[in-house]
């Protein structure tokens, strides 16, 4: 069983229409610029998708279903892709795991935003996304998959707002039949913040296999062990763990899994950013920002907290070093990377903003 589903075959008209020689006769811009006109997602180069149903789960959530145009790849349950909207003029980026299964029928996407104080994109999204609306999307990334072949047992285990690649990983097992034993267990801060309830529950009555538990850590509910584990799934040995969730939570699974496990593993992804550890003393100089015309001193945080303390706007999208988004040409100068603590002072090279900190004077194309 092929592991995306098959694109419908593209008709001899999107076949010409995407040609090169297409391009080059039309013009500078290209052949989309000219679909767009017609209608937004009537693209062959460039992945869109158009709102088609909105739901809010939670009061903190809201939910998008998304009907993607011929030009989107597909994906893989667990992998993440970068989501484009425009908001007052400027398109602004974000990172987003599917929750659908990589099976779905009707080929449409579903996404989950947890909406934040501050956050720009999920507070649009909640307030003004609407049916109609059109998105851009990016290739699907990301190695935090299922296995081939399927594992003999399984946990999915989530917390907060990593549930949505987890989900993505159970609707696509359930949409192929799988019948080994699959345990979902789920943490959140309250019951109010439960995301997927009612639906996983109703996969668990379907599928005899499936056994669901959802915990609220803030209203008396247990936190991650080995002994509800093995009431998921039975003996843990052997068995794949594929958790998604803050660092504390990764780390719980991962103990556990290396103290009762033999030849068990463990798959894992974070959706929070990295705590900034610098070593040494605080760095002195200037960043240089060229295309900005702007130099400041060297301050706290990331190059991206720099730059947006400036004034700047760089492109953005997980903040954590997952999407690359953020990526940008350093001309010269030092910087160090806070996820490994490497130091590099390569000129022309190009550094992720939101996980490299100044080192030294930095020239950024910015």
């Amino acid at each position: 069983m092929p592991l995306l589903s098959t694109p419908p075959p593209r008709s001899l008209s999107r076949r010409l229409l995407g040609s090169q020689l297409i391009d080059v006769l039309v013009g500078p811009h290209g052949i989309d610029r000219y679909l767009e006109l017609i209608r937004p997602d009537l693209t062959i180069h460039d992945a869109r998708a158009e709102v088609v149903a909105v739901r809010r789960q939670t009061p903190r959530s809201v939910t998008l279903t998304l009907r993607p145009n011929r030009a989107w790849g597909g994906f893989r349950a667990g992998q993440f892709v970068r989501v484009g909207i425009e908001i007052d003029g400027v398109r602004r980026t974000r990172t987003y795991s599917p929750a659908s299964s990589e099976r779905a029928a009707d080929g449409c996407l579903e996404l989950t935003a947890t909406v934040h104080p501050e956050g720009v994109v999920s507070g649009h999204l909640y307030t003004h996304a609407e049916p109609g609306t059109i998105v851009n999307l990016g290739s699907a990334q990301g190695e935090f998959v299922l296995p081939e072949p399927r594992p003999d047992r399984l946990a999915l285990i989530s917390g907060g707002s990593g549930i949505t690649p987890v989900m993505s990983m159970l609707r696509t097992l359930c949409d192929e039949g799988h019948e080994q034993p699959v345990g979902f267990i789920h943490y959140a801060r309250t019951a109010a913040d439960w995301l997927y309830r009612d639906e996983v529950e109703v996969l668990a009555r379907r599928n005899p296999n499936l056994r669901v538990r959802y915990m609220a850590t803030r209203e008396g509910g247990d936190r991650v062990s080995a002994q509800a584990m093995s009431e998921l799934i039975g003996p843990l040995d052997g068995a794949l763990a594929a958790v998604c969730g803050p660092p504390r939570l990764i780390d719980a699974v991962r103990s556990i899994w290396a103290e009762f496990t033999n030849g068990g593993s463990v798959r894992a992804e974070t959706f929070t950013p990295p705590t900034l550890t610098v070593t040494g003393q605080a760095a002195t100089g200037t960043l240089r920002f060229l295309r900005s015309e702007q130099t400041v001193t060297i301050g706290k945080g990331t190059l991206l907290e720099q730059a947006e303390a400036a004034g700047l706007s760089p492109e953005f999208g997980c903040r954590m070093g997952i999407c690359h988004t953020c990526t940008c040409r350093k001309s010269a100068g030092a910087v160090q990377n806070i996820l490994t603590g490497e130091v590099s002072e390569e000129e022309d090279e190009d550094v992720q903003l939101c996980i490299s900190v100044p080192a030294g004077d930095v020239a950024l194309e910015i």
